[in-house]
């Protein structure tokens, strides 16, 4: 059931991934219609939000127990007394699982609109509240009280400040506005706070703005797993090479009891001191953040002895996280993608550039993990046939736990190897909406199992370097 268009993308990249996803393995596998269902079924699910919101607790303050009985409360008290259940992952003991009642179409909209832009609007479909700096246009007499309808401008083409737009637009839901027009577009710059109270989402999920900030840290299912793939141990060193804005570090930190030490790098200055936030707020110590360029990590003068940011020498990490840049075609909701050809295509030069680096500063029979949000075979698949080639010192190694499907094939990849990957495919389950009576009425593992599938496009690899030069 798609309530929204299936994502769009430039006719380049559409080409692309059409030639991605129908490729000779992959046909000969599935036959050539199962191969298009498939695909078209990915682009229908890349537009709509995952159908559970996920919660990582941070275990190093607050047990999952305690944070499950408070999440369950707020969400009563922001869904007025609705029922919907927070569940424990059993293959993720930190993880807390929300289910998203929607889409809702039964919901009346109203004269006054307020237009947001793409980003915001995806952040509105997952839970958020409309924020100032989101708002595009509003009807000319909007005031503040007012109940407004809230569309998302997928394709960016509404000016600022308009008083009426009638190009492409998906209605988000229902609000109150905060403000009144002569307040959001005051000349006197932009004002910061909150714009829109949404009151009728068309995707009801909990608003997490001040709820248990130290507690909770709301992240995409696949983003838990790597960690636990990585599975860091206390008093290693571990890198996060491309680490903002913090959520896999923090987490790394936690899961090795903030013992040891977790260098989370990033080249965004601005990045940097989010990770640096993140980790005081969550009350980790052993995480340090430098502003720094993966590529340029490799040390190849020896270091000052109190040197203790990078670059580094060769083999100086147990383990390695390389949570890549990359396309982020996988990131749910996207109704309009629009990069270029040109800009989809430079990822994989780059992650190979970190990879090479990555494996020459991990030591022998250390772990590394690579990982990214998207849904190429350029930068996933064909990654890990690349690595393995130019590093005989690596060897794939199976995954725990193993959540997601396996690699796709059309690298050239063997079965067996492709089972040793974790591939997360959203058109892995049908798309389908879930108002609260299904919800009530479904079994615990059902919806665990669907959680599992109606997530995130998300790809993970992982290594171990061999103990031979």
């Amino acid at each position: 059931m798609s309530f929204f268009p299936k994502i769009s993308f430039q006719h380049e990249v559409e080409e692309y991934l059409t030639k991605v996803f129908r490729n000779k393995e992959l046909i000969a596998a599935l036959g050539a219609q199962e191969a298009e269902n498939k695909y078209q079924s990915l682009l229908s699910h890349l537009s709509h939000p995952p159908g559970f919101t996920t919660v990582r607790v941070n275990t190093h303050l607050a047990s999952v127990r305690h944070v499950k009985k408070l999440l369950f409360e707020e969400i009563q008290k922001q869904f007025k007394g609705l029922r919907v259940p927070v569940l424990e992952h059993p293959k993720l003991q930190d993880v807390l699982l929300i289910p998203v009642i929607g889409p809702r179409q039964d919901l009346e909209k109203h004269i006054s609109e307020v237009i947001v832009g793409a980003q915001c609007g995806y952040a509105v479909l997952r839970g958020a509240h409309v924020y100032v700096p989101g708002i595009v246009s509003t009807s000319r007499s909007v005031k503040a009280g007012d109940l407004v309808s809230v569309y998302s401008d997928i394709e960016g083409n509404c000016k600022r400040g308009a008083k009426e737009f009638n190009g492409v637009k998906v209605f988000l839901g229902n609000g109150i506005s905060e403000l009144s027009r002569s307040e959001i577009f005051s000349s006197t710059g932009p004002l910061k706070g909150l714009g829109v109270r949404m009151i009728e989402p068309v995707y009801l999920s909990p608003s997490f703005d001040n709820v248990l900030p130290s507690h909770l840290f709301l992240q995409n299912l696949p983003s838990v797993v790597v960690s636990h793939i990585l599975n860091p141990q206390p008093g290693e060193k571990i890198l996060d090479m491309c680490a903002a804005p913090g959520g896999k570090t923090t987490h790394l930190a936690t899961l090795m009891h903030d013992q040891g030490e977790v260098i989370a790098m990033d080249k965004i200055a601005n990045k940097v001191k989010k990770i640096k936030q993140n980790a005081e707020l969550l009350q980790l110590n052993c995480i340090k953040a430098f502003c720094y360029d993966g590529t340029r990590a490799l040390s190849v003068e020896k270091r000052e002895d109190r040197q203790e940011g990078p670059p580094f020498l060769p083999e100086s990490f147990d383990r390695i996280l390389l949570d890549a840049p990359c396309s982020g075609m996988g990131q749910r909701p996207n109704m309009a993608y629009s990069s270029t050809l040109k800009e989809v295509t430079s990822y994989q030069p780059l992650q190979r550039k970190l990879f090479t680096v990555a494996v020459k500063l991990l030591k022998p029979g250390g772990v590394l993990v690579y990982s990214t949000c998207t849904i190429t075979l350029a930068e996933n698949e064909e990654q890990v046939a690349w690595a393995l080639k130019t590093f005989p010192c690596l060897q794939l190694h199976p995954q725990e736990p193993h959540i997601g499907g396996e690699g796709m094939k059309g690298a050239g990849l063997s079965l067996d190897e492709l089972k040793l990957l974790q591939r997360f495919d959203p058109s892995a389950v049908t798309l389908q909406g879930m108002d609260i009576n299904s919800l009530q009425d479904s079994r615990e593992d059902d919806l665990i199992s669907l959680a599992n599938k109606d997530c995130i496009g998300f790809f993970i690899a992982k290594f171990i370097k061999s103990n031979s030069k």
